[in-house]
């Protein structure tokens, strides 16, 4: 019996075709998933739940660089990922651009190097943590610029239309080579329990504004006196702590 549950999920998902796949390919593929289905969600995850981490006296512990650092890393090894996997298909592949896979493979490669682009020109900080060289707090995050807010909206959506434009990049790669049974299985399981820990995060409220993480809940922050952006992002109400401290004008 164990015998055969082996079989059934080493056997390519359509049985009627064989599943044939070169090196260059597969390594391809391999390095695609790594980023897309590891490596991008987890660094999404971090940077929305984990802004304030479990355990976090905020307001009077605030900025936390946890999560960005993990953010970074994470993002980072995966865009190293998809260079690296991009640069091993374009040798071995002419592609048809109105093959599924192509579409939404090259439209997750497309936003990624926008969310590359966003993050290198985001602007400056600001705030009590990266003054300026006059002492004042002013920059494009501590003040909520244009500039900031263009990012705000334009990293986050892309972001997630990224990843969803991925997940149907692989799915149609996988059938595209005939993945055997058990990629799929063990596929579908790790975005379930992704898709899981996305619902029960956002269910404890732990999607927190970046703005109130960093400076705290202080009205006179200007970036408090405006909506968070993004969907359900909420924000703490805390009237306590150095959060509350004065600003300067």
């Amino acid at each position: 019996m164990q015998g055969l549950m082996i079989e059934w999920l080493l056997a390519p998902i359509d049985v009627s075709r064989p599943h044939e796949i070169g090196v260059l390919a597969s390594w391809h593929a391999r390095l695609m998933v790594l980023a897309w289905t590891f490596l991008f969600p987890l660094g999404i995850l971090a940077a929305r739940y984990f802004k304030i981490m479990p355990g976090q006296d905020w307001p009077d512990q605030l900025d936390n660089l946890t999560w960005w650092r993990t953010h970074l890393v994470l993002q980072y090894g995966g865009g190293i990922a998809v260079v690296v996997a991009v640069a091993l298909i374009l040798q071995v592949s002419v592609l048809d651009f109105w093959h599924l896979h192509h579409v939404f493979g090259w439209l997750a490669v497309g936003l990624c190097s926008l969310q590359f682009l966003l993050g290198w020109f985001r602007g400056s900080k600001g705030g009590p943590t990266d003054p300026a060289s006059d002492g004042s707090w002013s920059g494009d995050h501590y003040d909520m610029t244009p500039r900031r807010k263009v990012f705000e909206y334009c990293h986050k959506s892309a972001g997630y239309i990224a990843l969803f434009s991925a997940v149907a990049a692989i799915a149609t790669g996988f059938w595209f080579v005939n993945a055997p049974r058990w990629m799929w299985i063990a596929t579908l399981v790790w975005w379930a329990f992704l898709v899981a820990c996305f619902v029960v995060l956002q269910r404890r409220g732990w999607a927190i504004d970046t703005y109130q993480a960093i400076w705290g809940p202080n009205p006179h922050h200007p970036g408090n006196r405006m909506r968070p952006i993004g969907w359900g992002v909420s924000r703490k109400n805390d009237s306590g702590g150095s959060g509350q401290r004065s600003v300067p004008r």
